[in-house]
């Protein structure tokens, strides 16, 4: 490879996106979605897909810490870049609850929870101190985004992995995990309230241009959607521990309040969408960020189908099916667009090359 193909390659690799893997969250929970509503080769085929992208994105993450660590921990304590490395502790969730439910193997759901916990410490502690001790900060409207309510995703995404790995080991560890997985979906709850209020302050009273509204705002209902999801678990789990049933009241009314919540978002998203693409004409070009649009889709259909069994609410049982389509939607085009851009950028690298060897 020439050197200018190499330059060019360690040049976006040093621009690489934190959070690249909202690829493998979106790619999971459309294929867990699929498994729910029997379609079994979809999913394992977004399953083995997953795990490739898993592995190499990774593998680039941790070329980028070692390669340029100054670009790669100054992001992390980025106000607007650093909540994208929540996405690796969802995208490791996500990726163990494919491996208990799809394959089978606890071990592996087992290994990447402990991945997920992790990595959950070492970012929240290390993100939101650097926010708060840093010296120069951005303003409001300056240094808030939807990307923020990642660690809201990433902190339930442990709570569901943890409710769903219940199932399958005896006691006592089941009373623990139950435990820990509601003390996490009582702090992602939390953690959401905080910063939905910053964010929906921001909406409402500071200027928003296109460029401001970025595809991480989906996360906005996304957020809800997984609480939805892991407060429907914990509703299945009750008869297993004993302080569940005594919760069971809290945790329906607090379940069906997130799905209402994220459902309210649904049709705001649509409409300020429409006003960023269609009406100021602000171009749709792939970014990674989109993933970060797919993933709220799945996660709503998902969750919507867990609620509906949780709590016998038949009538809901159309809309996981209707937005898992949609979802396959997003996916399709985003995986074009990630297509597309790794065309463009190889293309450039080999033209580089022939260009270095006349």
């Amino acid at each position: 490879m020439s050197r200018a193909g190499a330059s060019r390659l360690l040049a976006d690799l040093a621009a690489m996106s934190p959070a690249y893997f909202g690829v493998v969250m979106a790619t999971g929970i459309i294929s867990l979605t699929a498994d729910l509503l029997a379609m079994p080769r979809l999913a394992w085929a977004l399953f083995v897909v997953n795990c490739a992208m898993y592995g190499v994105i990774g593998l680039l993450y941790v070329l980028r810490m070692i390669r340029f660590p100054q670009r790669f921990f100054g992001d992390m304590v980025d106000h607007l870049r650093g909540p994208g490395f929540f996405t690796a502790v969802a995208a490791s969730s996500i990726l163990g609850s494919q491996f208990l439910i799809l394959a089978g193997s606890e071990r592996a759901a087992l290994g990447l929870w402990f991945v997920a916990i992790a990595l959950w410490v070492g970012l929240t502690y290390t993100i939101f101190t650097a926010f708060t001790v840093k010296e120069q900060k951005p303003t409001l409207d300056q240094g808030i985004s939807g990307g923020w309510l990642l660690a809201v995703v990433a902190t339930q995404s442990i709570a569901v992995l943890g409710a769903l790995l219940a199932n399958h080991l005896a006691q006592p560890y089941r009373l623990e995990l139950n435990f820990l997985a509601l003390s996490m979906w009582l702090w992602g709850g939390m953690l959401y309230i905080w910063m939905m209020s910053l964010i929906f302050y921001r909406y409402t009273f500071f200027r928003f241009s296109p460029g401001d509204l970025t595809p991480p705002y989906w996360i906005n209902m996304g957020a809800m959607a997984i609480s939805t999801l892991a407060g429907s678990l914990l509703i299945v789990n009750a008869p297993d521990a004993p302080y569940l049933s005594s919760l069971l009241p809290f945790l329906k009314g607090f379940t069906v309040f997130y799905w209402a919540t994220g459902t309210w978002w649904i049709p705001m998203l649509v409409i300020l969408a429409l006003w960023r693409h269609v009406y100021k004409r602000f171009p749709l070009k792939y970014d990674p960020l989109y993933w970060g649009a797919v993933f709220p889709l799945g996660m709503y259909a998902a969750s919507t189908h867990w609620m509906a069994a949780a709590m016998q609410f038949d009538f809901l049982q159309g809309l996981p099916r209707i937005f898992l389509y949609t979802a396959l939607v997003a996916w399709g085009t985003a995986f074009i667009g990630l297509a597309r851009d790794l065309w463009r950028r190889t293309g450039a690298t080999w033209a580089s090359r022939s260009s270095a060897g006349r």
